[in-house]
Order: C-alpha cells, then structure tokens, then sequence
C-alpha cells in the first residue's frame, strides 16, 4: 500500500460528500485549528497545540504508511469538487500486519461537523477499504475501543456496524477507565 489511497463517502439528503486522504503538510493549520476544541481533547491523547505540533503529528502519519502498519486518512468535507475541502474529521486503521487476523480502527470528528454523519461514513469508508484491500493477507476483523462515558462513539460504532463485544477493565494511564470493544467481521 502507498499513500496514493483516496476514498470516499457519498453525499446525504442532509450533509456533504466526503473525501478522505493521507494527511499531509498542508494540513497543519486546520489541524491546530481542529485541536482547540476542549470535547476532542478529552478523548484523544494526540497533544496539538500549535505548527510544530501538528507538523509532528503530520509527520507520524506519513511514517505510519510508509511503514505499512497505520494508515491515517484526513477527512475533508467537499461541497464544490474533489480538489477542495474542509477538514472534519480523521479515521484510521492501526496495527495492520499481514497475516494478523485483526487491526484496530479509531477515528475522531471536529466539532463544527459533529451532528452529520461524518464519523459513520467515513468509518465505513475506512472499513470496507481495510477489507478489500488486506483481507487478502488475512484480516478477518476490525476492533474498535472507546470509553465507557464516550456515548457518542458508542453510536458511531453502531452505526457502522460494529458489534458491542465485551467491556474491557480500564489500563491507566492510556485507557483510565473500562472500555467497550466492538468488532466487525470481514463479510458482515
């Protein structure tokens, strides 16, 4: 896999397409500007404070494809054409190793776009890209953990077809409370 990856997510009745991409370094200032939201700092451990910052998260994408083990998409809203787009979103897939039956996805939304479906579109997009294009090499499941306060992702995981597994005990200091796991199975 290379970072030429383009997926998309159609349109609704009620929101716009969505395109999702490899994050790159014209990013960086929507970025920062996404990570000023207090609700998103609450349920990511990514620290984005500022242009360096951001950089350096940019920066860990790329290496996650080059590597060939995480693939992180920037979620970009388009209203007029491909070529355009607002960041509202990130979704990726982790710890994608051939011959390994199973990878974790995870995504997060930006709060001018919470409301619109852009983290259920684009974690299906996210999914039935991740099974078509490893399921080849043996990946038969994608596992999704969130918090057990976290509501709104426990409806995005619904919403997309991941199936509530089992409560997971908490892990301090990344995970400081129980988690739900949910899983969705290649072909379901």
């Amino acid at each position: 896999m290379n970072d030429t990856v383009v997926l998309h997510a159609d349109a609704t009745p009620s929101a716009a397409a969505l395109l999702l991409r490899p994050w790159c370094a014209k990013d960086v200032a929507a970025l920062v500007e996404v990570f000023r939201d207090p609700v998103l700092r609450q349920w990511t451990s990514s620290v984005v404070e500022n242009e360096a910052d951001a950089a350096r998260w940019v920066r860990g994408q790329e290496r996650g494809w080059s590597a060939g083990e995480r693939f992180g998409f920037a979620v970009l809203e388009t209203r007029s054409g491909p070529a355009d787009g607002q960041l509202v979103g990130h979704v990726v897939l982790k710890e994608a190793v051939t011959g390994r039956p199973s990878a974790e996805v995870g995504y997060w939304t930006a709060a001018h776009a919470r409301g619109r479906g852009v983290a259920p579109r684009a974690l299906e997009a996210l999914s039935g890209w991740a099974f078509d294009a490893l399921g080849a090499d043996g990946l038969e499941r994608l596992e999704l953990l969130h918090q057990v306060d976290n509501p709104a992702s426990c409806r995005v995981a619904h919403k997309s077809g991941y199936d509530l597994d089992r409560v997971l005990p908490a892990a301090p200091p990344s995970f400081p409370r129980e988690g739900h796991l949910h899983i969705r199975r290649r072909g379901d």
